[in-house]
């Protein structure tokens, strides 16, 4: 009994540990940059020695992934949440509001983000790692629009469901570049929510 509660406890402080690495990491790449921070400045804004950083992960690299498959499966589960309450029709403009309500537009982000693509465009090993975590997102919208396929029409010109996927997560990707660039939120919601109804329906839907 008493092994199971040391083991317990132990595991909890390391999940505390690493969570809290996390938050460091984010908030300094957030203002310096990633690649220009080193190990040791993310171990002293969250408090830790380079050994609770290792034993934890293997690399800034790794604690990256690690920031972006959070973020990656909260924009994954938004989409899937405000995409799921029509049943096998999807009303374009309605699910489109829904997503565009709900969907994280965190600038901070969005710089780390942008940061680590470049990085990635320069190593293609990190580049594939990077490319599997966001395949989550558009397999998530490509599940969606596959299921309204029969019911609600989309434009031709997009092909099949995995295509209109790709279409939707280009046009998320523009509209943050602007918002990473003006600083206005309220802007990009607007303009993401204009975009992805014109996409989805040629443009003919009408609120």
């Amino acid at each position: 009994m008493a092994v199971r509660e040391t083991t317990g406890r132990a595991t909890r402080r390391r999940a505390h540990t690493r969570a809290n690495l996390l938050d460091a990491a984010f908030t300094v790449f957030a203002a310096k940059g990633f690649g220009r921070v080193p190990i040791e400045e993310v171990c002293e804004a969250a408090g830790y020695s380079r050994g609770a950083f290792y034993s934890n992960f293997g690399s800034l690299d790794e604690l990256f992934f690690a920031l972006y498959e959070q973020r990656a499966g909260l924009i994954a589960e938004q989409v899937s949440a405000a995409l799921a309450s029509d049943g096998p029709d999807l009303d374009v403009p309605s699910a489109v509001e829904r997503v565009t309500e709900v969907l994280l537009l965190d600038r901070d982000w969005l710089l780390v983000k942008t940061d680590f693509l470049v990085h990635a465009a320069r190593d293609p090993e990190v580049a594939r790692t990077l490319l599997e975590h966001r395949a989550r997102l558009w397999r998530a919208i490509a599940d969606r629009l596959a299921r309204a396929r029969g019911h609600t029409a989309l434009p031709a010109v997009l092909g099949d469901a995995e295509g209109a996927a790709h279409a939707v997560v280009a046009a998320y990707d523009g509209v943050t570049t602007q918002l990473l660039l003006d600083r206005d939120g309220a802007r990009a919601r607007a303009w993401l929510g204009q975009l992805l109804t014109a996409l989805l329906t040629d443009g003919s839907a009408r609120h």
